[in-house]
This record gives C-alpha cells, sequence and structure tokens, in this order.
C-alpha cells in the first residue's frame, strides 16, 4: 500500500533544492524521486533530487506528493502513531455514543493533524487529532470516540451541496 510521506514546497535558493513537508517519520522511504542529499534548515528538511541541478527543475517539483510502499500489515512501534489508511473509514462516535460519521481523511498542518469526519448530508466535520479530544481509537474495532471541543457540533450546518435552490422549483 502506499502512503504519503511527504510533499514538495516551493524551490529554496537556486541549487534545486526543495523542502519537504515532512508527514512520516521516515522521509527516507520516499519515492519514485531518487535523493541524492538532504539537510535540515530551519526546521524544513531540504532535499536535492537526482537529475535536479537548478530552481527552475526544482519548480517543475513543486506540489509533488512523495509516497512510500508500506506493506498493508505493517504497524508503528508507538501505539499513539497511526497511517492514515488505518483511520479512513473508522466510524466517528462522541463519548455519549452518537454517532457522527466516518473518517474520510486525515489533514496534516503544521501545527497538528485533523480527522476529516464525513457525514451524509452534512458538512465535513474537523477534528483536532490530539488525546484531549480523541480520547479512544479502537483500530480492530473499526471505531473512533470523540470528546469534542465545545461548540464544535454546533457548527453542524447542512451541506450546501445537498441543498435545493428556491429558483430551481
Amino acid at each position: 500500500m502506499l502512503v504519503v510521506v511527504g510533499r514538495i514546497g516551493r524551490p529554496h535558493g537556486i541549487r534545486g533544492e526543495v523542502p519537504v513537508e515532512v508527514r512520516t517519520d521516515l522521509p527516507e522511504r520516499a519515492g519514485p524521486l531518487t535523493v541524492a542529499a538532504a539537510r535540515w534548515h530551519s526546521g524544513r528538511l531540504l532535499l536535492s533530487v537526482a537529475g535536479v541541478a537548478d530552481r527552475n527543475g526544482a519548480e517543475a517539483l513543486r506540489g509533488v506528493v512523495l509516497s512510500a510502499e508500506v506493506p498493508d500489515d505493517e504497524v508503528s512501534d508507538d501505539p499513539e502513531e497511526y497511517f492514515d489508511h488505518q483511520l479512513r473509514g473508522l466510524r466517528v462516535r462522541t463519548v455519549t455514543g452518537e454517532e457522527i460519521g466516518e473518517v474520510g481523511d486525515v489533514v496534516h498542518l503544521p501545527g497538528q493533524d485533523l480527522l476529516a469526519v464525513t457525514r451524509p448530508g452534512r458538512r465535513e466535520l474537523l477534528v483536532p487529532f490530539v488525546a484531549e479530544f480523541v480520547p479512544d481509537l479502537d483500530l480492530d474495532a473499526g471505531l473512533i470516540t470523540i470528546d469534542p471541543p465545545p461548540g464544535l457540533l454546533d457548527l453542524d450546518l447542512p451541506d450546501p451541496s445537498t441543498q435545493r435552490d428556491d429558483a430551481e422549483g
């Protein structure tokens, strides 16, 4: 199974280096590009890619998502770490037992990750993927229990794509 391990950003300098938004503890597993060199600069991973020697070549890589092949049965050594593919499709309910929906995706932001919970006829719900708001995750049961912060579920507006326009009659 392919999993996302990083995304290439805007070129750095004129020598063809590109910063990578790292989404894994093992960035050296990324592909299909061949990494010629890697270094950390101001908290960002910078890569030199084989065959890319200047800024124009690096610009062509901008936005490329790096992925790595991971066996379907591979799990992290840390019981608190999960691959995105392990989370997608899990049912989501609150600590009070209210069924919310299911994880459609995991959004990786610089400060924290968010669970994007899809709900039929409702807007997507973004839940901070932190222990305070996600007190229980049971892969075997296919279930994530959330304790949403006050007001999060109050933002539960109808999905505008499912609403009829009165002018359509």
